[in-house]
């Protein structure tokens, strides 16, 4: 059974408080409706009775320890005779009532106090004076009928049945404290389900022991633009000092110091499914190499649903695909200057319909070396993993490769098909980026927030 971490479990929840508040105000407001508006109200009353000494044994001697017992043992079942047909039919043809027998024997209940030779007949319905009718009938008709059956008359009614005036079922505090509990209680059990058969990477899980590879970095989630709905994608150049160029910053020096006696110059950054933010990450790690004075190139290689030129605001009309089929003389005529000092972008082109054959082709190979003279840093965006050739093509050609996933939604699984992929053709794996983290759940992302989001 895999070991539940408390503090992710709790993190974990906090993603769901506000729909756990809204379970809890909708059953309770659903209890309080029905309890005020649907909910019948229903009157109770009751009825006591008490075996006495039989007519027989009542002249001239007292009530010996035998009548006692006897009558003890009556108790019981005097009890089942207040319920029977016999008595209940008689009663609905007294009161009235449109119960059959069995409906009625439903709103009866009967109690025997503990030692004693006490019964008490309780009735419940929707007419209060009704209710005490029906009780005192029934002290009334079983009185008779014991007569007729043991040929005794020990009977006596204690208390006679009186209407009552308040409601036995007004139950709305304990109700809504129990819709309260439940639905609380019962959203964190479901919480924690699926929890518990969540496969997705998250901030606490150790990667390397896992599935074997170390995490690079962590890149924090950004709100910054979602007020107004238009996501800022170049943070490192409009914010530098904000926790997600800080974590770029990271991510950048850790890569760096990974292969100290090596100077990498190339980099794929892939991921396993779409949506993890590898072209976020792609964008924002050119733009940091760049601020230490590098010259750097992103190529958009992923030809499908590549989006560089988007994040850059660049004309895609020619790409890489254009270039891979052009004469390789003219691939200046490819690389888009940006509004970032030190970055360029080739972009993905139009649509091919081979994409993987261009990529795996020999051009692509020589592409590589001529654009290696050139910069200091070339970035590859690549395509996701999982379904696609493309960036396990690629990563036979770069000096390192990044793979991103993203907290609490990439699964693990996925991930680690992933890597074992890259593994089957020797990639030069650097390990996983870990992006969205949330930065009230990490303990750097407090550190980090000590700087704020400067903007």
């Amino acid at each position: 059974m895999e070991e539940i971490n408390i503090r992710d479990f709790l993190n974990y929840l906090k993603k769901y408080v506000l729909v756990i508040a809204a379970v809890a105000l909708a059953l309770v407001i659903g209890v309080f409706i029905y309890d005020k508006s649907i909910k019948k109200p229903l009157y109770t009353t009751y009825t006591t009775i008490i075996l006495t000494k039989s007519n027989e044994t009542q002249t001239g001697t007292t009530i010996t320890q035998n009548d006692i017992l006897l009558n003890q043992k009556l108790v019981e079942t005097y009890s089942k005779i207040i319920k029977s047909k016999l008595v209940l039919e008689q009663v609905i043809s007294e009161t009235g009532v449109t119960y059959t027998a069995e409906e009625l024997s439903e709103n009866v209940s009967v109690e025997a106090y503990e030692n004693t030779e006490m019964l008490k007949i309780s009735v419940t319905d929707q007419d209060p004076e009704l209710a005490a009718n029906i009780a005192n009938s029934i002290a009334q008709v079983f009185s008779g009928e014991i007569a007729k059956i043991y040929q005794i008359n020990n009977i006596s009614v204690v208390d006679v049945a009186v209407t009552p005036e308040e409601v036995s079922n007004n139950t709305l505090k304990r109700d809504l404290l129990i819709a309260l509990f439940i639905s609380i209680f019962g959203t964190i059990g479901v919480v924690f389900v699926v929890y518990y058969f969540d496969d997705t990477v998250k901030l606490t899980d150790d990667l390397e022991e896992e599935i074997g590879m170390p995490v690079v970095a962590k890149v924090f989630k950004s709100d910054i633009g979602s007020k107004n709905n238009r996501k800022v994608e170049l943070l490192a150049q409009k914010y530098p000092k904000s926790v997600v160029s800080e974590s770029i910053k990271t991510l950048r020096t850790n890569l760096q110091f990974s292969s100290v006696d090596e100077d990498i110059k190339t980099i794929l950054i892939t991921s396993s499914i779409p949506g993890e933010g590898k072209s976020f990450i792609s964008a924002n790690l050119a733009i940091s190499f760049a601020q230490t004075d590098k010259r750097v190139l992103i190529v958009d290689c992923d030809m499908r649903k590549g989006r560089q030129h988007r994040i850059f605001k660049l004309s895609n009309s020619k790409g890489l695909s254009n270039l891979l089929i052009d004469d390789m003389t003219n691939y200046k005529d490819y690389i888009n200057k940006t509004s970032v000092p030190g970055v360029h972008v080739i972009t993905r082109g139009t649509v091919p319909p081979n994409p993987s054959e261009l990529l795996n082709s020999k051009k692509n190979a020589d592409l590589l070396r001529v654009l290696k003279a050139k910069y200091d840093v070339i970035i590859y965006d690549g395509v996701p993993c999982n379904g696609l050739p493309d960036s396990i093509i690629m990563s036979k050609l770069v000096d390192k490769v990044l793979i991103v996933s993203s907290d609490s939604m990439t699964p693990k699984s996925v991930l680690e098909s992933t890597k074992k992929q890259l593994e089957s053709v020797n990639a030069p794996i650097a390990g996983d980026v870990l992006n969205n983290v949330n930065r009230k759940n990490s303990t750097y992302g407090k550190y980090y927030g000590y700087y704020g989001d400067s903007q």
